[in-house]
């Protein structure tokens, strides 16, 4: 099974800086690409979005960070046109660090499929993400409901799918 893994490697209660390791990528070819490894500071130096959401108590907040789309493109995820195939049965999951998970196609997060935007979010009206909620969170305004708005974000790993059964 192809994996990428995007984790999100922190210390103990987020003592240390955390990382987002992008890695296991796989393009057409199958060959995998190298990991990329990006601490919170290169995170927050990445092309930054910003969206207003409504969190589940009804009060809206400014959420800031760097989009899903963003991310999967550069750790060299096939997008647009380009998403096709057999990459149309790889999905996403993504894990928090109390084991909480969540599962999207691939192409939720592409906005050539999908008018839905994603963010993992670093603040939350203008302040660093809480010990409870951080130090990523993934913040889906267009959901009805936050269930699958993964807060202390550990994991973002892009699997495929079987080969279904002949």
């Amino acid at each position: 099974m192809r994996v990428l893994a995007l984790s999100v490697l922190a210390a103990a209660a987020f003592a240390a800086d955390p990382a987002l390791r992008l890695d296991g990528v796989a393009g057409r070819d199958g060959v995998a690409l190298p990991p990329v490894l990006l601490s919170l500071a290169e995170l927050q130096a990445l092309p930054r979005t910003a969206l207003q959401a409504r969190t589940h108590d009804g009060t809206e907040h400014k959420f800031e960070g760097v989009a899903v789309a963003e991310l999967l493109r550069r750790a060299g995820l096939a997008q647009g046109d380009s998403l096709r195939g057999p990459l149309l049965s790889r999905y996403v999951l993504v894990s928090a660090h109390d084991g909480y998970r969540a599962v999207f196609s691939l192409a939720e997060f592409d906005p050539a499929f999908m008018d839905t935007r994603a963010l993992i979010a670093d603040r939350m009206d203008g302040q660093p993400l809480s010990a409870r909620d951080g130090p990523l969170r993934l913040v889906l305004p267009s959901e009805k409901l936050e269930t699958r708005w993964i807060r202390m974000v550990a994991s973002i790993a892009i699997l495929s799918a079987p080969d279904a059964p002949r």
